[in-house]
């Protein structure tokens, strides 16, 4: 039997471009039958490799459930990669979440393709962008007054306990979880399309192309999100993605880089800080005292009260009070750190933690709950203080120097 035979509940659709048959099938993740699908085309016909839209870490968080186990926060930490760490979980947690509502095991059906492609002794090919490379695009792409309101609405839909909507549903069987989460800017914003959707498409299309001409396969069933059929058969059949598909995995691939003049921000206000000082022990050395007194009250109390709502240790508050005055003028390191290091040192997560990690966070209680997730509240909140403690603190001088 051939896949042409062959009646699926989802999407199907074969493309051939010269001695490749790509067999592009259409999932949904809150249906049972797409995983039954998978199944039905590895046993009705020939293929000699299985693709699946998912990148190596999505991979590997799927094969290896305690994955953030293995993950050492501190240097998480010192390697600025907290900020995707937490997007990531908020994406399992919300994908989580639909499998709780559906009562279904979260990538089941990528699952079903490993397994009957690992029974068959078939490759898997992983063809899906990384997802911290499509989160940082997204973020470029964004303008700067938007980039909150998208961080509020992801952890919206992720702590929000209502039920998921009939539009959301129809949503999840049209696209995947990264297009889901994101619908409500997607549908309006080109910006946020482009590298979230389209570029995907055809960062996918590049890789199957690129998988084809290295090791020789002919017949790849490719098990995608319906919502990425249409754009990556486009690419497959315009050549567009596939004249030279290594040099647009690379193009599409390219980490953005950040403009220069907002790392110069930190120093310039450092700068202002420190010239408010002298100038106000240049007037009077009670004026200056008075100043600094209030820079270290400010920005201390605000980053104490950052970690005390975070939940933090009494150490690590202590610690946020005492580091942030001196580490807001010190634009290398930041309160977040120390406040982060000190609350792994005293309450250093456990395997337990690690284990209930992905459930905890569905409920915005489990981010309080699980010291793992307890630990980057911590960081972005004593963080966040400390940020807002030196505007405070520096209007105050500033407008003690114009009062004297």
């Amino acid at each position: 039997m051939s896949e042409e035979t062959i009646r699926t509940s989802g999407p199907l659709r074969s493309i051939t471009r010269g001695d490749t048959t790509y067999t592009l099938l259409g999932t949904a993740h809150v249906s049972r039958s797409s995983a039954e699908d998978v199944l039905t085309l590895l046993e009705g016909a020939h293929f000699d490799a299985v693709a699946i839209e998912l990148c190596p870490a999505r991979h590997q968080a799927l094969v290896n459930p305690d994955v953030w186990g293995q993950t050492d926060l501190y240097q998480v930490f010192r390697q600025g990669r907290t900020t995707m760490m937490a997007a990531s979980l908020a994406l399992g947690a919300y994908q989580q979440r639909l499998a709780e509502q559906f009562d279904i095991r979260p990538g089941a059906e990528m699952q079903a393709a490993m397994e009957g492609a690992l029974a068959r002794g078939l490759p898997v090919l992983l063809i899906d962008r990384d997802i911290g490379i499509t989160l940082r695009r997204v973020y470029h792409n964004v303008p700067w007054w938007q980039r909150l309101g998208i961080v509020g609405g992801l952890l919206g839909s992720v702590l929000s306990r209502e039920q998921v909507s009939e539009q959301e549903i129809e949503n999840l069987k049209q696209g995947d979880l990264l297009e889901t989460t994101f619908a409500e800017f997607a549908d309006r914003s080109t910006v946020l399309y482009e590298p979230l959707i389209a570029e995907r498409d055809e960062y996918m299309a590049a890789r199957l192309c690129e998988e084809a001409q290295a090791s020789g396969h002919r017949n790849i069933l490719v098990v995608i999100g319906a919502g990425h059929l249409k754009g990556i058969a486009a690419h497959l059949e315009n050549e567009t993605a596939c004249t030279q598909p290594q040099a647009a995995v690379q193009r599409l691939e390219a980490r953005p880089q950040p403009a220069r003049w907002p790392k110069l921000i930190p120093w310039l206000i450092v700068a202002v800080i420190l010239l408010g000082f002298v100038i106000g022990f240049s007037r009077s050395p009670e004026l200056g005292m008075t100043m600094l007194w209030d820079w270290i009250l400010i920005n201390g109390t605000l980053s104490a009260l950052g970690a005390l709502i975070a939940g933090g240790h009494p150490a690590t508050i202590l610690a946020a009070f005492l580091a942030a005055p001196w580490t807001s003028l010190n634009p290398m390191i930041g309160a977040s750190m120390v406040a982060g290091a000190v609350e792994l040192y005293f309450r250093k997560p456990r395997v337990a933690d690690f284990n209930n990690l992905r459930h905890d966070v569905t409920h915005w209680r489990g981010w309080w709950k699980n010291r793992v997730s307890r630990t980057l509240l911590v960081f972005f909140l004593a963080g966040f203080g400390s940020s807002i403690g030196t505007y405070v603190a520096g209007y105050l001088i500033y407008d003690r120097i114009i009062g004297a």
